[in-house]
Order: structure tokens, then C-alpha cells, then sequence
């Protein structure tokens, strides 16, 4: 996102310093444009980092035709947004307002340049991060959703959207706002929902589909070599993409959804050492992710891993698309899934009032009206003093008599007094109503049945492990878990498992993390080892 110069005086008190100018004119070249010149093009791979030394540059949103903001970039401040780190297409168009001269940086260039001088680095990150954030929270960008609340497909990448922090805005069916975008983008008004990318009209509805038009998944092509292929972008998977890159190895992460995982899905993570009011478990992980990009760490999201076997000195990984990728060592990091219950009619109020995550998506559909939890974990608890601030009421289910073994007395506590939320034991869900959408479920509890009408209903019982894709490769507990002995090595030399995917892991973000950090000790050690004995 090239955004205006408030970010950068709200968020940067210190500017590129002289040394740093100086070293972007040795790496670069300094270029003129005149007024009404594109400086960087909306939609376009964002490779590019520009340094204005003259003049001033305004960003536009070339969906809607407005100019975003009222403030210009000018001298000493730059163009670009985490979209330049994670090599995506750029948010919004720069023009040139007055006659302008700026330092023109190639991608690779810039990324060596931050990665040799730590303090532009971190200048150059930070407004990057704020960039990105503000324009989530403006809802000005020009990925367009028309009609989620109708189209479940579309309801879909919204969530994709959101997990993967994308900006992006919706407009109803049938509003102002789509009409006028219909017409600008030449779509019929009786067409229903849609998808309007990069002023065009996306006819791919699939999160892949999406990240490739956002450029997302092109981290990775056919046969490129890494020295650890980390499977799974939790809090384990990020933490040892943090420290692979800071050990200076060649690291890419594959994640089939969204970087954060579970954990991404957390409202509130309030007992994580260093955040005392607390933090979501989304900011977290992007701090991690933006850390691991700074480090040079590579990101493939959405893809999956659909094959691995052992070759001559490493591994092979292929993936969800046919395209085959190399690595010296492979940490597994894949953590776990919530189980799917076995309920009639699951599938079809899938993404359509059931859901697997409270987070702010989800709790704008379901504002003032009812919603019931089933679960008796933290992720549960946490997920219902959340939507309390939100829903009328919220029913908790839990099949056991107590709460008391399966969740941390402070959530347990605040649970209890909250009047929002009602505990519901000795209880389950054994039937869903609805025609499109889910409208109320039929609980049982001992001796009697009763119907709740609901507008959303969040499914977080038990876990399983990702793990089929390593059948006969590495040792399984008979859940399905992968047992490890010391350095979270398996019983295969140079594959590494960190996180709840992990035999007798603590299920915990913290654990997670310092389980992520600590592995990279062993992969280091594997790979120098490998690297020695393939020397002549």
C-alpha cells in the first residue's frame, strides 16, 4: 500500500538517515516523472521501492477511481507496503502530483540492503507494517466483495481475506456502492455476487485462485532448493522461520490456509509472556511473519504438501499443484484440526452459520442475536468472552459435568461471571436446523431436549493431528501424532517436529513458539552435517 505521510509521522519519528540515502543511491538509480506519471501501478507485482527526493506522489484507488487519503508522500519518505516483503501485487496506484525525482530500488536489492542494516530495517518495516494495517482498517482496497452474505464461496475468501490479513472491503447485494462498481467494471446488475480483483473480474472463487491473482503463491518454483522446508506457519512453524532466518539458512514455509494457524484465530491470548493486556492471536502472528520475512524466509500460502520422500542428502516436498521443491531438512509444524462432529446436515451450514474460529468476521454476522459453543477448551472460552461483547447470549456446550481440567482457572473464572454466557453441561448438539443458513440446533441434556434459535454456532471440540501426508515415513502415535526423542528429531534423520502436531506437546501458543525457536538448533547441526559429507 502507498499510503500517505501521516503514516509515516505517526508511526516513524526518525527517517532514513544520510548513510542510508547514500547506500540506496549506490544500489539504485534516480529517476524523474512528470505530473500525472504512475509511479507504482495498482495491481502490479510490487518490486520496486522508490525514495522521493523531490516533489510529491499521491496514492489512488483505481477500483473505486477516488484518491486514497488527502496527504502526499514527499521528500524523504517511500513508497511500498508488506506486499513489497511477501512479493505481492501492490494495493494502490503512486502518481506524481508535482515534477518528481525519487531513488528507484530494485526488489532483491532492497531486500539485501535491509537485511546487511538492521536500523533502515526496521525503519522501512515498521511504516510497511502501519501501511498495511491502516488500509485493512479503512476498508478502502481494491480487492471487492459483492455479496458474501448471500454467496458462500465469496463468504469464503472473505475469511481467507481476513486470515491472511488482506485488505479488502464488501458491499451488499443489491447496494449503491455495487451497483456503481458493477457498472464500472462492466458487470450486468442482475449478476448477483462477484469478485472484483484489480479492476477486473476475478472468475477463479478459490483462495488459490485469489493468491495468484495477488501474486501470494509465487514463492516457490519447480526444483527450488532450501535448506529447511518448515510445514506449517503457526506459532511453531513461524517461530523456526524467525530463527531459521536469522541463522542465515534458506528456509520456506508452506501453509495450505493462512499464516497463524489456530492460533491466528484467537481473539485474545492474555497469558503470552510480554503482552499483559493481552494480545490476538492474528497480531501476534504477523509480528512473527513480518520477523521471518525480514530474515529472508519464504512464504508459499495456500499450498499443500501432498508428498514427501527422502532423496540423496534431503528431502523432496510436492506440492498441492505438481510443483516439486528440495530441502536439506523438513520440520514438521503442521499442529492440529477441530474435529468434525458427526452431525446431519454439517456440511451444508458449513461457512453458512457454522463455523470453526470467532473472530471479527464472524462476529459481525452474528451482532445482537444468539450463538452457541461447543467446546470446553481455552480456544472455547476464549471464543465465548469474546463473542459475548457481541452476541445477546452465548451458550456454552460442553459434554463433561466441569470445565474445571480442560481450561485455565482465570477464563474459567471470568466465564462464570459473565451473564452473557450460560453454561450448558452434560450436554451436546444433536441436530441442526435451517434452510439456507443455520437457524437453531436441538441440545440434549440429561432428561430432556430443547431448541435453541441460533445465528451462528462455533464447533471447537477435540483435535486432530495433520499428519496422514507422513504415513511410512516418520513414527505415529496411534492418534496419529508424531512421536520425537531429543532435539524434536524423528525416527527420521533430518525431519524435525515442533508444536501440538508433536506426541505429548503442551497445547499452548508459548510452547509452540519456544518449540519452533529451540528446533532450529538440530536443523542447523543436520544441515551443516549434510553439507559436509556432499563437499568432494
Amino acid at each position: 500500500m502507498e499510503n500517505s505521510a501521516v503514516d509515516l509521522n505517526t508511526y516513524v519519528r526518525t527517517p532514513l538517515s544520510d548513510v542510508h540515502v547514500t547506500h540506496l543511491r549506490t544500489i539504485g538509480e534516480v529517476v524523474a516523472f512528470e505530473p500525472g506519471d504512475v509511479v507504482v501501478a495498482f495491481g502490479e507485482p510490487s518490486d520496486t521501492f522508490f525514495y522521493i527526493l523531490e516533489g510529491e506522489a499521491a496514492a489512488f484507488d483505481e477500483v473505486s477511481g477516488d484518491r486514497y487519503g488527502n496527504a502526499t508522500l514527499g521528500p524523504g519518505q517511500f513508497t511500498g507496503e508488506m506486499s513489497f516483503l511477501s512479493g505481492g501485487v501492490a494495493q494502490l496506484t503512486n502518481r506524481a502530483m508535482t515534477p518528481l525525482k525519487a531513488i528507484k530500488v530494485g526488489r532483491p536489492q532492497m531486500l539485501q540492503a535491509m537485511a546487511a542494516i538492521p536500523e533502515m530495517s526496521d525503519i522501512v518495516i515498521t511504516v510497511f507494517a502501519a501501511r498495511r494495517r491502516r488500509l485493512i482498517e479503512s476498508g478502502q482496497a481494491g480487492l471487492t466483495l459483492i455479496g458474501a452474505e448471500a454467496d458462500r464461496s465469496i463468504s469464503r475468501l472473505e475469511a481467507y481475506a481476513t486470515q491472511n490479513r488482506i485488505p479488502f472491503r464488501t458491499h451488499a447485494l443489491g447496494s449503491d456502492e455495487a451497483k456503481t462498481l458493477a457498472e464500472r467494471c462492466g458487470i450486468p446488475h442482475d449478476s448477483g455476487s462477484a469478485i472484483i480483483g484489480y479492476n477486473s473480474v476475478l472468475t477463479d472463487c478459490s483462495p488459490q485462485g485469489l493468491a495468484r491473482r495477488l501474486g501470494l503463491d509465487l514463492a516457490v518454483e519447480e526444483g527450488a532448493s532450501f535448506d529447511v522446508a518448515i510445514v506449517g506457519a503457526g506459532p511453531a512453524g513461524l517461530a523456526a522461520a524467525v530463527y531459521a532466518g536469522a541463522e542465515g539458512l534458506r528456509a520456506l514455509v508452506v501453509d495450505e490456509l493462512a499464516v497463524g494457524g489456530q492460533a491466528a484465530t484467537s481473539s485474545r491470548i492474555e497469558n503470552y509472556m510480554g503482552f499483559p493486556t493481552g494480545i490476538s492471536g492474528a497480531d501476534l502472528c504477523t509480528r512473527g511473519e513480518i520477523q521471518a520475512l525480514k530474515f529472508g524466509s519464504r512464504f508459499a500460502v495456500p499450498r499443500r504438501v501432498t508428498g514427501l520422500r527422502q532423496m540423496a542428502g534431503g528431502f523432496e516436498l510436492t506440492l498441492d499443484d505438481g510443483v516439486a521443491v528440495n530441502a536439506l531438512s523438513v520440520v514438521v509444524a503442521t499442529g492440529v484440526q477441530y474435529r468434525r462432529l458427526p452431525l446431519d446436515r454439517l456440511e451444508e451450514f458449513e461457512g453458512a452459520g457454522i463455523s470453526y474460529a470467532a473472530t471479527e468476521l464472524e462476529a459481525r454476522y452474528v451482532q445482537g442475536r444468539e450463538v452457541a459453543i461447543i467446546g470446553g477448551g481455552n480456544s472455547a472460552g476464549q471464543a465465548a468472552m469474546f463473542l459475548s461483547n457481541r452476541a445477546a447470549r452465548v451458550h456454552l456446550v460442553v459434554r463433561g459435568p466441569s470445565l474445571a481440567t480442560s481450561m485455565s482457572d482465570y477464563l474459567l473464572d471470568r466465564i462464570r461471571r459473565n451473564n452473557r454466557i450460560e453454561i450448558h453441561y452434560q450436554a451436546e448438539v444433536i441436530e441442526l436446523q435451517g434452510s439456507t443458513k443455520l437457524e437453531a440446533v436441538t441440545l440434549a441434556k440429561p432428561g430432556i431436549k430443547m431448541q435453541l434459535p441460533l445465528a451462528g454456532l462455533f464447533i471447537m471440540v477435540g483435535a486432530a493431528p495433520n499428519t496422514r501426508w507422513l504415513e511410512g515415513l516418520v513414527d505415529l502415535d496411534s492418534k496419529g501424532f508424531v512421536l520425537t526423542h531429543a532435539g524434536h528429531c524423528t525416527s527420521r534423520p533430518g525431519v524435525f517436529a515442533v508444536g501440538d502436531v508433536r506426541a505429548g506437546s503442551v497445547k499452548r501458543v508459548a510452547s509452540a513458539v519456544g518449540e519452533g525457536s529451540v528446533v532450529i538448533s538440530s536443523v542447523w547441526d543436520h544441515v551443516m552435517k549434510v553439507r559436509e559429507n556432499s563437499q568432494p
